[in-house]
Formats: C-alpha cells, sequence, structure tokens
C-alpha cells in the first residue's frame, strides 16, 4: 500500500490529501479526504511487537517454538534482552541479569542474538506502519506510535485500524504484535501493555481515568526505580493518589517534577507524535566479560567504538564537534543495577569530524589523560554537537589529508554496507569480548 500525501497548514485548518496508487484492505481508503485536525480528538496508536527478538528466533527455528527462549549474553555480566512469553511464565524478563534467568529456568535457551537480522526485520515493520500513517515516530526497533487524528472517515474506526495492522504484520512477517490506542501517547503505551501479549486495547477519551487511577506509579512513561522511590516516599502509590494531589501539596514534596507527574497521571499528556525527532548524540558501548584494566584492551575497544560512530555519522550525513568516552568501575558501591559508578569525559574538537580515526584519537587522549586509574566493566564512546556535513566541510584551513581520508572512508563504507561490519576491522592485538548482545538502538546503522 503506498500514498502520496500534501500537508497544507491555513490557520487552524489541516488539509490532508491522501491518494492510494493500489488497492487497500479499506474501501474507504480510495479517494481524498479533509480532516480539519486541529478541533478533532487525538487518536494515538501506540504498536509494540511482543519479545521481539526472541519471537524472530522462534519463527525462524521452529525447533525452538514453544519452549522458553532468551536472547542476550549468558556468561556472568550477561543480560536477558528479549525472553519469550514461554520464558516469561517463569520469570524471565527483559534486562535481568542472566544468571538469574538461568536460576529461575534451566531448560531456558540462551541466544546470543543478531542485531542486523533484527534491524533488517524492524525496516519491514516500520515500512508497513508508515502504510497506515505518515506520522509514525518510532521508540525503537520494536515499537512505535502512530498518529490517526482524522482519519476515521478514510480507515474505519480506530480499533478497525488497529486489527489491520496487528494482522498485516502477523500475515507479512509471521509476528505478534500488541496494539494500544488512546487519546494521548503516555496512555497509549499504557494500552499496549495492557494488550500483551498479542492483544489489542483501547482507551476511549471518557476512559482515560477510570484506567490510569488504579495502576502503579510506575506505569507513568520514564518513571524508574529511583522516581518510583521517590514517589512512594512521598505518599504516593497509584495514579490515582497523583491525579488527586493538589499542586501545592506536589510542590512542597516533589517540586515541579511532582506537579508534572501529576499531569501525566490524569492523561494530561500533550506530547504530539512526531516522526522527525531529532537525534543529538550517536554513541557505541559495551560491557566487557571480565573487569579489565589493561590499556590496550580499552584502546582497542574505543577505536573500534569510535569506527562504528563515524560510519553512522557518515550514513546520516552528519558530523561531531564533541568526543564523549563513559566509563562504568568495576567496583560496585550500592546494590541494584546503578551499583556501579559510571564516569564521562569530554572534548570540542576544533573543527567538526566523521572520521573514525580523528574520533579514536580525541577519545584515547581522553582515556589518558582523564580515564580511569583502576578496572572497569564498561567503555563507551558517543559523539554529540552535530552539523550537517555540507556546513562542516567548509573550513579555514582545510587538512591536507582530509581529501585522502574521506575517500579512504567511502571505499570502507562501501565494503561495509555489501558485506557486514565484520568484513573489515583494523588489525588489532589487544581484543576482547563482550558480555553480550549490545541493546543500543543505533541512528545510522542500518545493521
Amino acid at each position: 500500500m503506498t500514498f502520496d500525501l500534501l500537508y497544507v497548514e491555513k490557520d487552524n485548518l489541516s488539509e490532508v490529501h491522501w491518494a492510494w496508487h493500489r488497492s487497500s484492505p479499506f474501501p474507504r481508503m480510495r479517494g481524498v479526504m479533509r480532516a480539519e485536525m486541529a478541533e478533532q480528538q487525538k487518536v494515538i496508536l501506540h504498536a509494540d511487537l511482543d519479545a521481539f527478538y526472541a519471537s524472530v528466533e522462534q519463527r525462524d527455528r521452529p525447533e525452538l517454538q514453544g519452549r522458553p527462549v532468551a536472547v542476550g549474553g549468558e556468561g556472568p555480566r550477561g543480560v536477558v534482552a528479549a525472553a519469550s512469553y514461554e520464558a516469561r511464565h517463569f520469570g524471565v524478563h527483559s534486562a535481568m541479569p542472566s544468571f538469574e534467568a538461568r536460576r529461575l529456568c534451566p531448560r531456558l535457551v540462551f541466544l546470543r542474538g543478531n542485531m542486523a537480522l533484527y534491524q533488517h526485520e524492524s525496516r519491514k515493520v516500520f515500512e508497513i506502519f508508515r502504510s497506515f500513517s505518515p506520522q509514525v515516530e518510532g521508540l525503537s526497533l520494536d515499537e512505535a506510535f502512530l498518529d490517526l487524528t482524522g482519519t476515521e472517515r478514510l480507515l474505519g474506526r480506530p480499533k478497525e485500524v488497529g486489527d489491520a495492522l496487528r494482522a498485516q504484520v502477523r500475515d507479512t512477517l509471521d509476528l505478534p504484535l500488541s496494539v494500544g490506542i488512546a487519546p494521548v501517547k503516555m496512555v497509549a503505551k499504557i494500552a499496549s501493555e495492557t494488550a500483551k501479549p498479542d492483544g489489542l486495547f483501547e482507551v476511549m477519551p471518557g476512559e482515560v481515568r477510570g484506567f490510569l487511577d488504579p495502576l502503579p506509579v510506575h506505569r507513568i512513561w520514564g518513571v524508574g526505580i529511583v522516581a518510583q522511590g521517590r514517589l512512594h516516599a512521598a505518599g504516593f502509590h497509584t495514579l490515582g493518589d497523583l491525579a488527586r494531589a493538589a499542586d501545592s501539596a506536589l510542590r512542597d514534596s516533589l517540586g515541579d517534577w511532582g506537579i508534572e507527574m501529576a499531569r501525566l497521571a490524569r492523561g494530561e499528556d500533550f506530547r504530539e507524535v512526531d516522526p522527525y525527532r531529532k537525534v543529538v548524540s550517536y554513541g557505541e558501548e559495551n560491557t566487557f566479560e571480565r573487569d579489565v584494566e589493561d590499556l590496550g584492551v580499552l584502546e582497542s575497544a574505543i577505536r573500534s567504538h569510535a569506527e562504528s560512530v563515524a560510519r553512522r555519522l557518515r550514513r546520516d550525513g552528519v558530523r561531531a564537534s564533541t568526543v564523549v568516552i563513559k566509563w562504568k568501575t568495576a567496583q560496585r558501591i550500592a546494590p541494584g543495577p546503578r551499583g556501579h559508578p559510571v564516569r564521562t569525559r569530554r572534548m570540542t574538537l576544533a573543527h567538526a569530524v566523521d572520521d573514525g580515526v580523528e574520533i579514536a584519537a580525541a577519545a584515547k587522549r581522553l582515556l589518558a589523560e582523564t580515564g580511569p586509574t583502576e578496572p572497569v566493566r564498561l567503555i563507551g564512546v558517543s559523539c554529540t554537537n552535530l552539523v550537517k556535513a555540507r556546513a562542516s566541510q567548509l573550513s579555514v584551513f582545510p587538512r591536507a589529508d582530509g581529501e585522502k581520508r574521506n575517500k579512504l572512508n567511502q571505499v570502507l563504507d562501501r565494503i561495509t554496507e555489501r558485506f557486514g561490519k565484520r568484513a573489515l576491522r583494523r588489525a588489532d592485538r589487544a581484543q576482547t569480548a563482550r558480555a553480550g548482545l549490545s541493546l543500543q538502538i543505533k541512528r545510522g546503522d542500518d545493521g
């Protein structure tokens, strides 16, 4: 299904003309729609693939169907990236340490995972998403928001659209998809969680408060363990507790942050579906299987990360002016996932770059001058302060080797694109293994 889209803003009126070139599952999708979107109730759909990595593996390997499967690192520092619903029956879930998952489910099948495959399947899924709405905001490889506002006469009722979307993903890719529909983004996301596995849940505008009030505060999008602790300490355990609280009491106990949490608890989420979210940084990191203090090993990891970040910068046509290194110390200072301190150091360069050698040089300088003095369990490199590549190429003092380096990088990019990221790497004596699959969703990386 493909369409041409013309979007015109005129005062408070938005005109959207959709013309599909092929037949569609919706008879009303043929023709032209005029929607006064500004005057209509928002309709937001949140689509979330169920246990995405594990579902892809079970689909492609029939012998795994019906068995408890986890994708991630199996070693002592491995983390579960995705768990099949058979594994979840035993209490296994994503972000759980692998040794704990194995304790809960001794028959668990552990797979290292294949990020290139998951990215490839994700692109197919997002093509389907965009065939239902031009306004698609991806949150990760396996979930997105779709804005369906003003499309009812064209597509049908939101629930019909959600059912059709799930059916198309299932029929085309043989993957399960859960869908939540609501007037605002946060409620739609919670609704899709309620629909799991492989279901659909719709919250109508008049049902928002009744749906939210009994839920625990950690269901607010973005509230983690620390924020949940703050809310509990202030006496707020459910969204209804927050929603009914006076602003003065919230400000006294939690400051302005508490007032914002109460707005969300009432379903007052004014965030729009944004298909053009601005990227502010590119990064790569890994956790080592064993603590590392050898400078050569750390520099090797930094070079690898710098090349990966540079390749993605070039793919997206941007350059970066600031290089950042990040490390996590081996010594634990507190229990829980945040028990290992995280440190960062940054350097702003004289000119914006997209070259791995230059990024690595800056990162290694940071490592040598201000880096860790004790063993580390994680090392990362990121780049920020981004500019368009064309703008950054206009330099008063162009580098003598700049043109040669650019040509070399173009050749390397073509080889990588054709044969994969492992086809070439710089010769290095100090390689070491990662603890498991990288969980990062990386802009500019097509696998």
